[in-house]
């Protein structure tokens, strides 16, 4: 197995990597330099730039999210998900331009010391600050320990305000590194009330087969995703750099967190629903628009389907993301 040759022959290698990883004689290689961070941070946006999973998926969410703030004027998120903050400040934009001007608007951001760099949040932050300021929006961040949830000291001081509408961002993604604590957090997002749960399902999230099973699934996942960035055809100095510091560090995070949490589970969906959740169908706005975004690649092969409630976005008939909204 080799990192260079067909889609399915880099995704096997690096699941090999990160198996590997759980040998007792391994030491990891995820320690996060400043270095490494730029690399990282470059690497994701090139991802966003060839392929359309990014876009597909901030705007599906977040056009759920401005059709449920309308004529609100505070809003509150909660984001088990901040990423570099690329969704908040696309959604920021559109906010300053709806009739009745700017919400003010606040992010609480739940990130896990374990698997979150102190560099990468600080950056994240500052970005999404500074662009609020450049747009004039009131804006206010505060991050808290995902640990927290576990130790299920609630009600955390949330500093929720009157009147504020809440909304909450739980990508299924997001718990790869500790699947166990999804219920948990789905019991404490219940408690909130919140307007809406906009979710990502990237397909290879499936705690509900034994820990082989969802290897092979996951591998299958991402041979259909490097089969979509070579369709692009794009530089391959780019493509190396997006295998290695952001592709391969969420395939480590699927095979360890999984490891770590062995016990199957229900699937995720049938969680929201036991949990109190029902699925939101989104707008047929929504529905064309995100069509549209795909039809504007200039790669054939990309579709959406719609399934249940979910918006898919498929490379040749494989699912590569899925969008949901949930309500209490």
């Amino acid at each position: 197995l080799s990192p260079v040759g067909k889609p399915f022959i880099r995704a096997a290698f690096y699941f090999k990597e990160a198996l590997q990883l759980l040998l007792p004689l391994s030491t990891s290689n995820t320690v996060m330099s400043n270095y490494n961070m730029i690399f990282k941070i470059g690497a994701y946006k090139s991802f966003s730039e060839i392929s359309p999973i990014v876009q597909f998926a901030n705007f599906t969410c977040n056009q759920a999210l401005l059709e449920v703030f309308e004529g609100c004027n505070r809003v509150h998120i909660i984001d088990f998900d901040v990423g570099y903050g690329g969704q908040w400040a696309s959604l920021m934009q559109e906010l300053v331009l709806r009739n009745g001007g700017a919400p003010s608007m606040k992010i609480t951001a739940f990130a896990s010391p374990s698997s979150h760099d102190d560099i990468e949040l600080g950056f994240t932050i500052e970005n999404l600050k500074h662009y609020a300021s450049e747009i004039n929006m009131d804006f206010d961040i505060e991050i808290m320990s995902l640990e927290a949830l576990n130790s299920g000291s609630w009600p955390l001081p949330l500093h929720l305000g009157e009147n504020e509408v809440i909304a909450v961002n739980l990508p299924i993604g997001s718990f790869s590194n500790y699947p166990s604590i999804l219920p948990l957090v789905l019991r404490f997002v219940k408690q909130l009330s919140p307007k809406i749960v906009v979710s990502l399902d990237r397909g290879c999230d499936r705690t509900d087969v034994p820990f082989p099973h969802h290897i092979i699934h996951a591998l299958q996942s991402y041979s259909g995703l490097l089969e979509s960035l070579d369709a692009v055809n794009m530089n391959l100095d780019a493509l190396e750099k997006i295998e290695r510091f952001f592709l391969q560090p969420s395939i480590e995070k699927i095979v360890l967190g999984r490891h770590r949490s062995l016990e199957r589970r229900p699937p995720w969906r049938s969680l929201f629903i036991q949990s109190g959740f029902s699925p939101l169908t989104f707008s047929n706005f929504t529905e064309s628009q995100a069509e549209c975004l795909i039809q504007r690649t200039p790669i054939r092969g990309f579709h959406v389907e719609k399934r249940q409630s979910s918006l898919v976005l498929c490379w040749q008939r494989r699912e590569l993301i899925a969008a949901s909204a949930w309500r209490c």
